[in-house]
């Protein structure tokens, strides 16, 4: 989005794909049903559309043409992501990772979809880049929630129109007997659907919650909805902040997921008394019985990692963090250029971009296609560009999970008595959230030493160091 900054996405397209960005170019607005509407209303509304579909073409063009460039990667050291480690000289170890960065959710731009509540957009190609990213951090915990643990989405990685178009070679005896019992082709249902049709129906769905659609709980329009009590609308700037407490509201309000709670920290600090509150609350009526007393929790931690760049002496601490199982991921990335963090390797950040303009897909379709929803090839970033402004997630599935997250994560956070500490624990209560206080992009963040005002003017928040 900053027209000085390019990076290329990390999904391979063939030259069709890219030729398809350019097809909502085309007028079909002239038509005898247009007839009744005054000459001036019609350009009015031609001007909107074609302003609409310039901004989403030139980011389609600005972040999507170099698609067939991919990020090398060491066979000498590790991958670490989200608390795995891959060893990429061996073959096994190469596969393994492919398949489980596949299985991430990529949420990117979307163009088509309904219009964001009383404005003309239809795309939030060119600055909702950080609600994508957000949408993925939420993604990873709703999967790691929902989902049995290693879980990866078995052909999200082979090249196929879709996650339904599988080649006619079965595995298995037994699903080979399936295939000689039928002499047409037909649709197959995905390998996952056959193997495990519940974990492939769970998948679905967290997807469509993220439908750019106005009824779906975490989609684009609900997200933008939310934002508007913290003085936000479509077309704005959003930070890591901001987003954090969005998420939460969206979560909170959501009726698909009662055994899940979400927790902002407050100043770079995490409350132990408000997120027991918050997961020792009684379940709902509709649990069963067998259900745990302590709520599932995401911790989501906004931060400041420096003044107008990121101060180096963290590196070490998000390297860290990034080993642990509990974290799903950072919503960090350039100035003004929003990617989702999930990984490292050396000095280089591993990363999904959501700065490619797809089309929207229709969720009520049977069997809608997800392949757009999973990127099949990892990029790369130095943690040198990395911006200062981000928020960190977290998850812990219980009560145990918290006190275990707990130790790990203050031990990866304090790596030395030099450096304060990049967010804390602490006892008792934080300052009541009241509806009317929708926090703004101020965060406090305490550096020892020193008391300045900091230009934060090319980062997604402002921020005073104390």
């Amino acid at each position: 989005m900053n027209r000085s900054s390019f990076s290329a996405c990390c999904e391979d397209h063939s030259p069709a794909d890219n030729m398809d960005d350019w097809l909502f170019l085309s007028s079909d607005s002239a038509g005898p049903q247009y007839l009744e509407v005054s000459r001036e209303d019609q350009e009015t509304e031609d001007r909107g559309k074609l302003k609409t579909k310039l901004v989403s073409a030139w980011n389609s063009v600005k972040y999507g043409w170099s698609l067939k460039q991919k990020s090398h990667f060491s066979k000498s050291s590790p991958v670490i992501m989200l608390g795995n480690s891959y060893e990429l000289k061996d073959h096994g170890e190469r596969e393994r990772f492919l398949r489980s960065f596949a299985s991430l959710m990529w949420l990117t731009y979307r163009r088509g979809f309904p219009q964001l509540g009383s404005c003309s957009l239809t795309t939030d190609s060119g600055w909702g880049c950080i609600l994508r990213t957000g949408q993925m951090l939420l993604a990873q915990g709703l999967l790691l929630h929902l989902m049995p643990q290693g879980w990866t989405w078995f052909v999200s990685h082979h090249v196929v129109k879709d996650d339904m178009d599988l080649p006619e070679i079965r595995p298995t005896a037994d699903v080979q007997n399936l295939k000689e019992g039928s002499s047409k082709r037909g649709r197959k249902l995905s390998l996952g659907s056959l193997l495990d049709r519940r974990m492939e129906s769970t998948h679905r769905r967290v997807v469509s919650w993220f439908a750019d659609h106005p009824t779906a709980p975490f989609g684009i329009h609900q997200l933008v909805e939310l934002g508007k009590s913290s003085g936000k609308k479509a077309g704005d700037w959003y930070g890591p902040s901001i987003v954090a407490h969005i998420l939460r509201k969206a979560v909170a309000a959501s009726m698909d997921l009662p055994n899940l709670a979400v927790y902002v920290a407050q100043d770079c600090t995490i409350y132990i008394e408000d997120v027991k509150r918050l997961c020792e609350r009684p379940l709902p009526e509709s649990s069963t019985a067998t259900s745990q007393p302590w709520k599932s929790i995401l911790l989501l931690v906004p931060v400041r990692l420096g003044g107008q760049d990121l101060n180096p002496a963290y590196i070490i601490c998000v390297k860290k963090l990034l080993k642990l199982q509990c974290c799903i991921g950072i919503i960090g990335g350039k100035p003004k250029h929003s990617l989702f963090f999930v990984g490292f390797q050396d000095d280089h950040l591993l990363y999904l971009d959501p700065h490619y303009c797809q089309p929207t897909v229709d969720i009520t379709k049977e069997n809608f296609p997800l392949t757009s929803f999973h990127c099949k090839y990892p990029r790369k970033m130095s943690f040198s560009r990395m911006d200062p402004s981000c928020t960190i997630g977290f998850y812990a599935k219980g009560q145990k999970d918290f006190e275990s997250l707990r130790t790990v994560v203050n031990e990866a956070v304090s790596t030395s008595a030099e450096m304060y500490p990049m967010f804390i624990f602490a006892e008792g209560h934080g300052q009541e959230e009241k509806g009317s206080n929708t926090p703004t992009n101020n965060i406090t963040y305490i550096q020892r030493k020193e008391r300045e005002r900091v230009d934060t003017s090319n980062s997604f928040d402002e921020f005073v160091l104390l």
